[in-house]
């Protein structure tokens, strides 16, 4: 597994033969098969490994939002889902694609580790509601999905935007502040 993901990240899984997995991890093709149905079964497991580091960025959205710590608590969920993409970016791009084209399994996997963090953005977008800070127009699970949707893709292409002056400090400073005001209802303590 670990010879895949590394090779994954020099080269499309389009131009990746089994052959080149099993003689970088030291073995053959015939051991390789032996554990595995095939590439897309390895990336599976990749993805569900990537996945069990979901609940490090739940935990950081437990934690209060409103005051002086709302930013850097906001700065702090947009670095931790930035850098699980910089760690996975290859399996994970693989998996969005499959998904996308409809494999169940890879939907699944997906779904387990984007889950439990549209749970926790639902959960804090009910609470400011509560509150009376965020709109109870503002349908929670949709505007989870949004959060999310926009961290995912800006994680997966923040290296594209530099051609556009875009820096990593920058999209991380502006996603932060679309989270923290979408969670709160309310503009930065600073």
């Amino acid at each position: 597994m670990a010879a895949t993901a590394a090779l994954l990240e020099e080269r499309s899984v389009l131009d990746l033969p089994i052959v080149d997995i099993a003689r970088r991890a030291g073995t053959s093709p015939a051991t390789f098969y032996h554990y595995f149905k095939d590439l897309e079964e390895v990336a599976l497991c990749l993805a569900d490994e990537a996945a069990e580091e979901m609940p490090a960025v739940v935990a950081d959205l437990a934690g209060p939002f409103a005051g002086t710590g709302g930013l850097p608590r906001a700065r702090a969920v947009v670095d931790r889902f930035f850098d699980h993409w910089d760690a996975h970016h290859a399996v994970l791009t693989l998996r969005n694609m499959a998904s996308e084209r409809g494999d169940r399994r890879f939907q699944r996997v997906r779904q387990e580790g984007i889950g439990p963090v549209l749970d926790a953005l639902a959960a804090r977008i009910r609470e400011a509601q509560a509150r009376g800070t965020v709109a109870s127009a503002l349908q929670p699970y949709a505007a989870a999905a949004a959060l999310a949707a926009i961290l995912e893709r800006l994680a997966a292409h923040h290296r594209d935007l530099g051609f556009f002056g875009v820096s990593r400090d920058d999209l991380r400073e502006t996603c932060a502040r679309i989270l923290l005001q979408t969670l709160t209802g309310r503009a930065p303590v600073e």
